[in-house]
């Protein structure tokens, strides 16, 4: 099992938000680049990393910052996610430094796109897919993606995506748990490994992911719960690693 610790950027700063909603935002800190570096410090092997303004505007708007992090990651492997709308913009993050990029307003409008990327950089082209009520969201999560996140979850199969990220929305921020059977049954639709997003509030919300495994759910993405104190990166990670660490070997999520 993996653990991802979470880092959202917004105007420079490492934030959180509500449900996707940009006008319920607390701000952490006002370097993510030193929020990095502690994750690794902690322990962490990966980081997950999402532009916010870069999910609204359509283009990465944060990247001087996801450089600065990169520069301090160490020997992490950070996936990024928000605004990456086309190969060249894929390209340029992986260029950086950066090991996966994270489709997902791509993945559900522009399936052409999201392939020819994962035909020029195979293993380093992660779906998000993020859903309230089954229902897929795009573009910061404002607007309707028009499908339920199972279909897309099987789209993404066929155009050659190997590593989903499930957000069930209404669960994000909200430290009320993670939303494990719906990653379960998009992990069985799909055919394809999924990394649970969205509500973990405790140590025990990692370890009922951890017992769905078997269902194909290979990580977790944690955020709120690491800056408000609810979860120990250095515990979760200890719990995660007890139960052995079988996904790394057989993964292809490797630094180029």
């Amino acid at each position: 099992m993996i653990i991802f610790p979470a880092i959202d950027l917004r105007n420079g700063k490492a934030v959180r938000l509500i449900e996707g909603d940009f006008k319920q935002e607390t701000v952490y800190a006002e370097d993510p680049a030193a929020v990095a570096e502690q994750f690794r410090e902690a322990g962490a092997e990966f980081l997950h990393v999402v532009d916010l303004d870069g999910a609204l505007a359509g283009e990465s708007r944060n990247l001087e910052v996801i450089r600065r992090i990169l520069a301090r990651a160490g020997s992490m492997k950070v996936e990024v996610g928000g605004g990456i709308r086309s190969l060249q913009a894929a390209s340029r993050l992986l260029d950086m430094g950066v090991t996966r990029v994270i489709l997902g307003s791509l993945a559900a409008r522009n399936p052409a796109e999201a392939r020819e990327i994962c035909k020029y950089f195979p293993g380093q082209a992660v779906a998000g897919i993020d859903a309230k009520n089954g229902e897929v969201a795009v573009e910061g999560w404002g607007v309707s993606g028009g499908m339920n996140y199972l279909e897309l979850g099987k789209r993404m199969a066929e155009i050659g995506i190997e590593h989903i990220i499930f957000t069930d929305i209404s669960r994000d921020g909200k430290l009320q748990g993670v939303n494990v059977d719906a990653t379960a049954e998009l992990a069985k639709a799909s055919g394809v490994k999924v990394i649970a997003s969205g509500g973990v509030a405790s140590i025990e919300d990692v370890k009922k992911v951890m017992a769905r495994e078997q269902d194909g759910i290979e990580g977790v993405i944690i955020g709120k719960a690491l800056y408000a104190g609810k979860v120990d990166l250095k515990e979760a990670l200890a719990v995660a690693k007890s139960r052995g660490n079988a996904w790394f070997r057989r993964s292809r999520f490797v630094i180029l």
